[in-house]
Order: structure tokens, then sequence, then C-alpha cells
């Protein structure tokens, strides 16, 4: 009998390790353990989840000038389980094409810095590609810093634009997060609007006055049609010695561009733009005597262009005579070539029509 029981309770325990390894039926239907499941270090992405970006206070304005830098702020939210560093990239949806061979942006057209949950500033760099006919190439990006996951990543990006970033527009530029894998982790779009700005100094004008005292006043343009001229500054005194003061070409905010002034002797003198705002002219050179012929004299350069100026006259009979370029400034050498001394040439006659020659 006890032989007889010990057989039935080892058939026992056999079946029910049977029924633990083998499947089960009911009704007709196979009815399968559910697999064991494992969690592997990585990211919740490669389940197919993507996190968002959301940008702070709407669309950017960059003024695309001399303003200064203003900050582009999103966050990113990352999928829970996201870990290992994560790499990110902002990228215009604009290709530039080449502009007269070139590229239609400056070298330095944005400049930026990064930080990241807080962390200090860094410089970040954006990559301007451009196109000729026939060529691909990547929309301009900028690479975000690489940062150890995390819930969520609260971007701040600084932008200071130059006036060749108004070809940029106004992008819906797209953010892209991706883990040490290469798996995008969350993506968006931010705003931009590339808009005029202050243009830079050589690109403003200057206007010079000279009051009842013989003092020298600069009037720097601002850019800014609503106020075009900043408060003025004293350049000097004594320019009451003159009896004519003209520039030869436009001066500008950038301390550029050169006069001539005619004293009550006939003599003309000849101050040369440094460059330098606070100082914007150089100590007078003299051209030569006998220039009180003369009932009229204008500069006929460009903006800022004071390496090579021209000026013309008008003589008491109504003649207009211009001296070409820096040989009528003094005998000598300019560059690698000798020039002579003041020579004009007649433009023509009947210019005493007019009671104001600029």
């Amino acid at each position: 009998m006890e032989d007889l029981l010990a057989r039935v309770r080892t058939a026992v325990v056999a079946a029910a390790w049977v029924a633990a390894l083998a499947p089960l039926t009911f009704g007709g239907a196979t009815a399968v353990a559910a697999p064991v499941t494992t969690t592997v270090a990585g990211t919740a992405a490669e389940a197919g989840s993507v996190g968002t970006v959301v940008q702070e206070g709407g669309r950017l304005t960059v003024p695309a000038g001399e303003e200064g830098a203003v900050t582009l702020r999103f966050t990113a939210t990352l999928p829970a389980g996201t870990q290992g560093p994560v790499s990110a990239v902002l990228r215009l949806p604009t290709t530039l094409v080449a502009s007269a061979g070139g590229s239609p942006v400056s070298k330095d057209v944005i400049r930026s810095t990064c930080a990241v949950n807080g962390a200090a500033y860094k410089a970040c760099l954006w990559d301007m590609p451009y196109v000729r006919a026939g060529e691909e190439k990547d929309p301009p990006s900028l690479a975000l810093p690489t940062v150890t996951a995390a819930d969520t990543l609260a971007y701040a990006v600084t932008m200071d634009a130059d006036r060749t970033a108004l070809v940029l527009g106004h992008p819906d530029a797209r953010v892209e997060l991706k883990d040490s894998t290469g798996t995008v982790v969350a993506e968006g779009t931010v705003g931009l609007d590339f808009v005029p700005g202050t243009p830079p100094p050589n690109r403003r004008g200057a206007l010079h006055g000279r009051d009842k005292y013989g003092v020298l006043w600069r009037y720097e343009g601002t850019g800014d049609v609503t106020r075009p001229f900043a408060p003025r500054e004293r350049v000097g005194g004594g320019w009451n010695a003159y009896t004519v003061v003209t520039p030869l070409d436009s001066p500008t905010a950038g301390g550029t561009g050169s006069l001539v002034a005619r004293d009550r002797a006939g003599v003309l003198w000849y101050y040369e733009g440094t460059g330098d705002p606070a100082a914007p002219f150089a100590p007078r050179e003299r051209v030569g005597g006998g220039w009180n012929v003369y009932t009229a004299l204008a500069g006929t350069a460009e903006l800022g262009r004071d390496d090579n100026p021209d000026l013309v006259a008008r003589d008491a009979a109504g003649k207009l005579w211009l001296y070409q370029g820096v040989r009528f400034l003094k005998p000598g050498s300019y560059g690698d070539t000798v020039v002579p001394g003041p020579t004009r040439s007649l433009v023509g006659g009947g210019w005493n029509a007019y009671d104001l020659v600029f």
C-alpha cells in the first residue's frame, strides 16, 4: 500500500512540472505564458516615443545690425528612461544660394553662445554652407551643446546677427535632439524673425556743423528715421579760420571721411579721416595756395571712400574744374605711385547759374 501511495505522489509532482512547462488548452484555444520582460538601459525612443520642443515667449525677433545679442529660449522634454549623452542641432529651412560667386551672408553672420539648464554660456558655431548651380548642401545649422540626459533640457541661445542676416527671412527653425545611438528623442520648431537693425558704423553717415564760435560739432547717424542723429560730439575749436569747409566724401559714424578747408589767405588744407569717431580727423596737411579764385568747392567721392577722393571747384567766371583723386592733395608719393601737385581739368561753364554747389 505504501508503495502505491509513493508512486501516486511521484506522478502528481511530475504532472505539475509538465503543466508548468507545456502550453495548456481551454476551449480549444492555446494559452501561452507571458514572456518575461527584461529592462535594458537605453532610451524610451527605442519604443517609438519622441519628446517635444517648446519655445518660450513666442517667435524671437533678431535685429540684423548693431543692436547686440538677443536670446532664444526653448525647453526639450525627453521621453522617460532616456539615458546617455544627448546632442542637439538647430536647422534653418532655407538653403543659401551663392550671390556673385560667394556666400550671400558674411562669415560671422550670426554669433552665438549656448547654455543648457543654467550652465555657463559657451561659444557655439553656425555652419552656413551655400550652394552654386547644380550643388546640393545642407541648410544652415547650429550645433548645440551635448549634455547628459534629463527629463527636461532648457536651452538658451544668444544670437548677434549682422546686416547680411536679412536674407534668412522669417524661418521656422527645426530643433532635433538625439541620443548616443542617433535615435531622435525630441523634436520641434522655434520661430525666428530676422529684421533690419542698426547699420554698422561705416554704413551710417555723419553730419558736421560749425557754430558761431568756430567750434566744429559731429552728429553721427543712428540708422533710425525717427531719431536720425545721435547727440552731438565736439570735434574741436578754431574752425572759424576757414572760409570754406567741405567733405571730400561722406563722413561716416565709423570716423571715416576726409575733408578740405580753405583759410582766408586762400590756402587749402587737407584733413584725413582717421577711422576713430572720437578723433575723426588727423592733423591738417597743406595742399597749396591760390584757392581764393574759387567761389565754391565740393567733394564727389562715394560714402566712406576717403582713399581717392575727388574735388570740384567753381571759379568766378562760372567754370567748373575737377581735381581728380589724390593728385590735388600734394606732391609726393601715394603708395608706389609718385603723384604731382594740384592739377585740374575743365568740366564746363555756366555754373554761375547756381548759388550752391555740393
